[in-house]
């Protein structure tokens, strides 16, 4: 019988946080060059010589008074990225010593138009000590870690490159801004993506003087890159697909030893009880996520939780079998509305091409295993 995920409680210390700071899985083989620019789109192109310029910036930035044996990451003994360059060839050779001036570079652009592939590739060519995490998960960090134990686990470092870029609250904003301050002034560069420029991060949702100060103290660390173009995607695909019926979902759970199998309510239940940081460990080991009764969300803590979920799941790439709605009808017209619009668009984005791998019938299943091609 499959496991259910509302079975499975993970507990993640937090020094496993600090060691899970890497790109996610299908990010593991991205590079500059393998970043394929669309040719109607030149601010790709662009995109990829500013930061292979920024990489250089990188590798030949001193970090005056950093003490004897590192700091940072490299006292937790628990990463092997210290000291050792990964700079890949190609556009990072170019310039050195050119590009983004400030201590961060800010990839702005729409859904899947690959900005996380080049942060990524960011990672992969500069040299460590470094780090790279979504906001969830650095913020997540210093829930764990606390303010000063964090700064201290970071500081070290020549790269921190945040993903998915957000801020819901004041009380982020002030803890981001904070702590992203120190991290400059020890020598820190920074990286990061969003759909949202930023001056304009919280826009519509906080209007108070101490946020605004916050955001515009943010937006002077980062140099922003404009990244255009057609959610990857569904590019030249069809809506997302049709879902399957209990029985369907049923059957390919039961075909395949590490899928989980869960009604949908039940495991929006469950995520309220797990701390967002828990939900990569919630879904590790798992090779497809199956799905009963999908029904539209209307709680907007509810919905948040599932973005996050979503972004674990697509990190991993792991296909999802879904019953129910189609997930373009999983959030509700209120919530696309709302100040949170940009992370369900995401989210939809994210879990359709996922049902794609996980409805399709193209998935070749062997006794004991299964592959979606990709």
């Amino acid at each position: 019988m499959p496991e259910r995920l509302v079975d499975r409680h993970p507990q993640v210390p937090p020094d496993d946080l600090v060691a899970a700071l890497l790109p996610p899985p299908r990010f593991n083989d991205v590079r500059f060059d393998t970043y394929r620019p669309d040719p109607a789109e030149p601010s790709q192109a662009a995109a990829v010589v500013a930061l292979g310029q920024f990489a250089s910036r990188v590798a030949g930035g001193s970090r005056a008074g950093e003490p004897a044996g590192g700091r940072g990451l490299l006292r937790f003994g628990r990463r092997n990225s210290g000291g050792r360059s990964t700079r890949h060839g190609g556009p990072v050779a170019a310039g050195a010593g050119a590009g983004p001036t400030r201590p961060g570079v800010y990839l702005d652009g729409g859904f899947g138009v690959g900005k996380t592939h080049l942060l990524a590739s960011l990672w992969h060519a500069a040299p460590g000590p470094k780090a790279y995490g979504t906001f969830v998960e650095i913020t997540s960090l210093v829930g764990a870690l606390g303010f000063a134990r964090t700064v201290d686990a970071l500081a070290g470092l020549r790269l921190l490159a945040i993903d998915e870029f957000e801020l819901d609250d004041p009380g982020d904003t002030v803890l981001v801004s904070t702590l992203l301050t120190r991290l400059v002034e020890s020598g820190v560069r920074l990286a990061a993506t969003s759909n949202t420029q930023p001056e304009d991060l919280g826009a519509g949702r906080f209007g108070a003087d101490d946020f605004l100060r916050e955001i515009q103290g943010l937006s002077a660390q980062f140099h922003v890159l404009r990244v255009e173009g057609e959610d990857f995607r569904h590019r030249g695909l069809p809506k997302p697909p049709v879902p399957l019926d209990d029985q369907e979902v049923s059957r390919r759970a039961a075909a395949i030893p590490t899928a989980s199998e869960d009604d949908f309510a039940t495991l929006c239940a469950h995520l309220g009880e797990l701390h967002p940081s828990r939900y990569g460990a919630l879904v590790d080991d798992v090779g497809l996520v199956c799905l009963h009764g999908v029904a539209q969300v209307v709680d907007q803590a509810v919905a948040l939780r599932l973005v996050v979920l979503a972004d674990r799941l697509y990190d991993r790439s792991l296909p999802v079998a879904a019953s129910g709605l189609p997930f373009d009808e999983l959030f509700s017209p209120e919530m696309f509305a709302g100040p949170h619009r940009k992370k369900f668009q995401r989210a939809v984005s994210r879990l359709s091409a996922l049902a794609r791998d996980g409805g399709s019938d193209e998935m070749v299943v062997w006794e004991g295993s299964a592959s979606t091609g990709g």
